[in-house]
């Protein structure tokens, strides 16, 4: 995840990281088995903090984003997608979209292009794949879903963080992320094929071969998610996008594994054990 530097070899500082782990997984279980509907606020508000982080990581850049229709976004596209489903999530994005473009031409034409494109960007990358995670929550079973998800993203941090650790000797990508290695993939993948089988067994009452196929898609969309954001992070020229919680940075820091894997493990879990939405 991110790169904030204790002195470990995994570059973050363990428990600090791990004591705002726990406090942001008690609201989130607290959120999720109390009202659905408190989870959505949770995510919601989560989105809002990552694209002011994001919107300042741009503006050093150079880049202005449209400000009022991201956050917009940030707060009606999950909240649409959970409530209304799909069809409402990609009209609202396709206005969203629309909004963009025309909310930078106030500015005139100088950086429309690249100022228009980040601003879609943010809108896509954040609260439009999070509300796949959205529409997991609808189901019937939904925080049970919501729960396997994180499980199996955390099983993507805790394997590839023991293994890298360990035995981590030939990093995937130095230049982009050097703290990564074929051995904590290798991890990882471990990891979250057992995640993926006891879940889907103990909690889904599903095959448990379907939780390995989950687990093992997760590992490859969770680490794309996180050398897609340290790919960012070097293109803007920053470290962390914030330092909100402590031992990861901020909370672009946090989602970038978990963003990817929202739309990937809706996707799946669809597939394998249907909606879940009863008619």
């Amino acid at each position: 995840m991110t790169d904030t530097s204790s002195g470990s070899r995994a570059g973050r500082n363990l428990p600090a990281a791990i004591a705002s782990s726990l406090v942001l997984g008690a609201l989130v279980l607290v959120s999720l088995f109390t009202q659905k509907w408190l989870f959505v606020v949770v995510v919601v508000a989560a989105l809002v903090i990552a694209s002011r982080e994001l919107i300042s990581a741009f503006q050093g850049a150079g880049i202005r984003i449209a400000r009022t229709p991201v956050y917009a976004a940030a707060v009606i596209l999950p909240s649409v997608a959970y409530i209304w489903g799909t069809t409402l999530q990609l009209v609202v994005l396709g206005v969203s979209v629309l909004l963009s473009m025309l909310w930078r031409i106030r500015r005139g034409f100088e950086g429309y292009v690249k100022d228009t494109a980040a601003t879609i960007f943010t809108i896509v990358y954040l609260p439009f794949m999070a509300g796949f995670l959205m529409l997991t929550l609808a189901a019937d079973d939904g925080p049970v879903r919501v729960v396997v998800f994180i499980l199996l993203t955390m099983g993507n941090d805790v394997g590839g963080y023991a293994v890298g650790v360990l035995l981590g000797r030939h990093p995937i990508a130095k230049d982009i992320s050097p703290k990564k290695s074929w051995e904590g993939l290798a991890g990882s993948f471990v990891v979250q094929a057992v995640v993926g089988a006891l879940t889907f067994t103990y909690l889904l009452d599903a095959a448990w071969w379907q939780g390995v196929i989950v687990g093992l898609a997760l590992t490859v969309t969770a680490t794309a998610g996180d050398f897609a954001e340290s790919a960012l992070k070097r293109d803007l020229g920053v470290k962390d996008m914030g330092s909100l919680l402590p031992g990861h940075g901020g909370m672009m820091d946090r989602l970038d594994s978990l963003v990817p894997n929202a739309f990937a493990s809706w996707a799946l879990f669809t597939l394998f054990l249907g909606s879940g939405i009863s008619s």
